[in-house]
This record gives structure tokens, sequence and C-alpha cells, in this order.
């Protein structure tokens, strides 16, 4: 008898988070816990006790599909441009599937986050779609009419190493990042790096939310430090349209929820891509700019609105779930989940 459950697994910088989802799509276990930070051995124990967790609720042993925050080199079968350092040159797959004695499918985080939001999710239906992670790093991926662009050594959309587009005179050289490299959009743009970001303008030693929470209550330093942020997105995104002109851009990870990224849109950064398009509100053009709210048909996909002035948010709730499409999409699943991720998540206790 075919399995009622998929479990798909975020393992991110700060935290991994399982789900279970059942074949209607609903969410019907959830659990997180911290990633041990710099510790392979402790992150795998974490990953193996997180499954135990959802499968003894569950009552089966089930396919497991994971987004990771890195790639899987196509030469060497090891975690290669992963900004959770610790995994790099690692066999996390082969280890994964000698304790757990199952395959296991891995996949980049972005590009799963990329696929969920193509398929059903807010830019169901669009042809190019560009999603971004802006959370521990700065990831990107890139859906083709429904199907990931992995590219041909596993990294398409991966702007976060790209260096910052029209630096200021200030943002060069840039801040060292973990790739050798200094000035790359990830530098400038994850969490760790808005809060760094505010410390060295003279700042109080803030988080990312914090920063924002206190920059819309009116703190006039949050609110340069904030500002800095939002042009540098601007131009950022401005290089993506630039190369693939997509027809949405979809915001995912923690710093998504900053709500002045959609209420303030993007100022003047259209006079940053080859069509120089130029708005009061944003620089997209009004059929890429909109909206995704949580609890909408499809998913937490909203309706598309026209001339709606923000770009793309996707939910927290939601991002629990792309693993289990991107297990979905390789084909674990493939005849089994017939319909839409439609039902709202629900916390199980404990899972913070």
């Amino acid at each position: 008898m075919a399995s009622q459950f998929r479990i798909g697994i975020d393992l991110g910088g700060t935290k991994i988070e399982g789900a279970a989802v059942d074949r209607l799509g609903a969410v019907r276990v959830r659990w997180r816990v911290a990633t041990p930070v710099g510790n392979y051995r402790a992150t795998i124990d974490a990953i193996i006790a997180l499954v135990g967790i959802i499968e003894l609720r569950i009552g089966e042993t089930v396919p497991i599909g994971i987004g990771i925050p890195g790639a899987i080199s196509p030469i060497t079968g090891l975690v290669k441009n992963a900004n959770s350092t610790w995994l790099i040159g690692r066999s996390l797959q082969q280890d994964l599937e000698a304790v757990l004695r199952r395959p296991i499918r891995l996949a980049n985080d972005a590009n799963c986050f990329v696929l969920s939001e193509a398929t059903d999710g807010a830019a169901m239906g669009m042809e190019t779609v560009f999603g971004v992670i802006l959370g521990t790093g700065v990831g990107g991926g890139i859906a083709l009419a429904g199907r990931v662009l992995r590219g041909a050594n596993s990294i398409a959309g991966e702007w976060g190493h790209n260096p910052l587009p029209w630096p200021a005179s200030g943002e060069i050289p840039g801040p060292a990042c973990y790739c050798g490299r200094s000035g790359c959009v990830e530098t400038f743009l994850s969490g760790p790096a808005l809060a760094a970001d505010h410390r060295r303008h003279g700042g109080q030693s803030l988080s990312a939310v914090e920063i924002a929470d206190f920059a819309v209550r009116g703190d006039a330093e949050c609110g340069a430090t904030l500002a800095r942020y939002m042009d540098r997105l601007a131009r950022g995104l401005a290089s993506v349209i630039n190369l693939i002109d997509p027809d949405a851009i979809v915001l995912g990870g923690g710093l998504s929820g900053i709500s002045a990224l959609y209420e303030r849109g993007f100022l003047g950064c259209g006079g940053n891509t080859s069509s120089r398009i130029r708005s009061s509100l944003n620089c997209f053009l009004p059929s890429m700019v909109i909206r995704a709210e949580c609890g909408a048909p499809h998913g937490c996909g909203a309706p598309r609105r026209k001339r709606d002035p923000v770009v793309l948010r996707s939910l927290h709730l939601r991002h629990l779930r792309h693993a289990v499409r991107a297990v979905r999409h390789l084909r674990l699943t493939a005849s089994e989940i017939q319909a839409p991720l439609a039902a709202k998540a629900g916390a199980s206790p404990g899972s913070g």
C-alpha cells in the first residue's frame, strides 16, 4: 500500500523545520529544531531526530525531500556553495540515506521555493519566475514554464554571489564573503548583513527584524539602514531583470516579512534596468508586481491583481511546503498527490 504522507524538510541556517503532508496536500504535522551551527555531525543527528518525531506522529516511514542552502555538485556528489559552510564538501545525501535507510532527495532551497511558487503559489501560471530567499543567506532560483532551471553546474539563479551592482564609494570593496570574494550581494542583503550594516554606521546591535520594526516606529538610524537596504535590493534585482526579464519576482525568507518593502516599493531602481522602467511606486511592470496572501485558493497564492505595486511576498506558513512539492516534482509522488497544497499549515505543540 502506498504511503499516505510525504515529509519535506527545510534545512536553514538557524532552524531545521519539517512537515508531513498528506495526499490531499494538508500539513498534518509540523516541527522545528534549532540548527547546530558549525557542526556537521550534529546537523545530521538533528535531521534524524526531526524525522523520527514526525514519523512517530504519523505512524509511517515515508519518502523525504530536503531543501538545502547550497547545491549538490554534479561531479562529486558533495555539497557546494552553502552559506552553512559546515556542509561544504560533505556527502550529505549519502550520510542521511545510510542512517535513514531509504532514498533521500536533496535540492537547493531556492529552487524548491521558486518551483513551489510557480506551480501553485503566488506566481502560478507565469512563464518566467525568479524566486529570492532573503534570510541567513541570499539565494535565488529560476522557474521556466513550471520547471526549475538548474544549470550545468547546479547554480542557475544564484545571484547572491554576484557583486552588488553600481556600488557607491562606501560599498567598495564591500564586506568579505565566505566564498572568498568581497562585496557579494549576500554580504549586503542577508539578515546578518543588514544587522552588520547598521552597526557599521554607528547603530546599536540589533537583529534585522528589530531594525525594520524600529524604522516603522520612526527611529532615524534604523530608517536610514532600511533605506540603504532597500536601495541595494533594488539594484540587485534590477541586474536580474536585465538578464532574464522575469514575469514575476517572488520574495521569501525571513526578511520578506519586512512590510516596508511592499508599502514603499523600490524607489528609482527602474533607472538601473535596460528598459529604464520608471514609476513613482516601483520599478516593475504592473503585471509583474502582485502580492501573495496566505489562505487564498491554490496554496497561499493570492489571485493576481493588476497594478498591485508590490513585489510578490511568500508568507512563512507556505515555506514548509516547498521541499514537499520538490519531492512530488522529483517523481517520488508523481502519481499520488493530485490536489494543490491548499490547507493552511497548523503548528504542532513545541514547534516554536
